[in-house]
């Protein structure tokens, strides 16, 4: 059966002129002739049965359709290319993965240990960029996605199949800076930990996640602790976040431990209570599930291999979570 989709001449022809609103810097670009450009967005008009462009004083303009067209390909030539330029610079072997990541897991545990993947599988790139929302795999460029959310979330992610990777469980942290000042008499439990009397804990300030506001209060709730002010604090969105005004001496904040050992480590960041609050969230690898490449195999085995040595690390520092 012959495909519904026009020819790639035609498609960068009208990707370039939609870019530069004009056929002349398009023809420029893809050194072709001005009219060898106006003749390739007819043809792809007259098989879209739809008008792209409106003519004006200084060029061409998209139309409501022309504008809906060009963001739903734009994505899909820019991955043509880049599977493309991926085939050149490998010559056939090994390959390329790209992934959807949650942002302060990308960049606080993700990044630092990729080195050991590359490694290991020198062959193999990987591409990162940020997602935090299911989609569906059929509609992007990714070929698999590290997830934050609930069981209910995922089993309700049509069409892929889930690798389980670890709790959110949240731990109360702050400089110790910020406990010093205020309780200079507290003493550590251990090397990395204070735990703090409920009564010095509503003492300090607090810094608030954006995208959950009443994370706070369920902490408190949970450990049976009135805080009359549980709400109040500095709005952050992302645990990076968190964990930055956290260490300039800002307030106390709600994150997961296996996000900032290397503060803890550093001293940067001390545990103000032992008291946790078991997340509701888990992290998840999602990809496809009518495609479980090698390429995806491997990253899931090398990163449930880091997630064993992470844990192996922890219980021989003895932190307290």
């Amino acid at each position: 059966m012959r495909r519904h989709i026009p020819s790639l001449q035609g498609l960068l022809c009208f990707e370039s002129a939609a870019k530069h609103a004009s056929y002349t810097h398009a023809s420029q670009e893809l050194c072709i002739t001005q009219s060898a450009v106006s003749r390739q967005i007819q043809q792809l008009e007259q098989f879209l049965k739809l008008e792209l462009f409106t003519r004006t004083r200084h060029g061409v303009e998209l139309t409501l359709a022309g504008q809906q067209y060009y963001s739903l390909i734009k994505p899909y030539l820019l991955g043509l290319e880049q599977s493309t330029l991926d085939i050149m610079a490998h010559k056939g072997l090994g390959g390329t993965l790209k992934l959807g990541v949650v942002p302060t897991f990308a960049t606080c545990w993700l990044l630092p240990k990729l080195h050991r993947f590359n490694e290991i599988y020198p062959e193999i790139t990987v591409h990162l960029e940020t997602s935090t929302k299911p989609f569906l795999f059929n509609e992007t460029i990714f070929d698999a996605a590290i997830y934050a959310g609930t069981p209910q979330q995922i089993a309700h992610w049509p069409g892929v199949q889930t690798h389980y990777l670890m709790k959110e469980d949240l731990i109360a942290v702050c400089s110790p800076q910020l406990i010093l000042k205020n309780f200079p008499d507290a003493e550590m439990i251990n090397e990395y930990s204070y735990d703090l009397s409920p009564e010095q804990l509503i003492q300090l300030p607090l810094l608030q996640q954006t995208t959950r506001p009443t994370i706070w209060h369920e902490w408190f709730k949970t450990h049976q602790i009135f805080h009359p002010k549980s709400y109040d604090g500095h709005r952050h969105e992302l645990f990076s976040m968190l964990a930055v005004a956290a260490k300039q001496s800002m307030g106390m904040a709600l994150i997961p431990q296996i996000l900032i050992n290397p503060e803890l480590h550093n001293k940067e960041l001390v545990i103000a209570s032992s008291k946790k609050l078991e997340g509701s969230r888990s992290y998840y690898l999602v990809h496809s599930s009518q495609e479980s490449s090698a390429l995806i195999q491997k990253f899931i085995d090398w990163i449930q291999q880091e997630l064993m040595l992470s844990s192996t690390h922890h219980n021989d520092r003895n932190i307290e979570q």
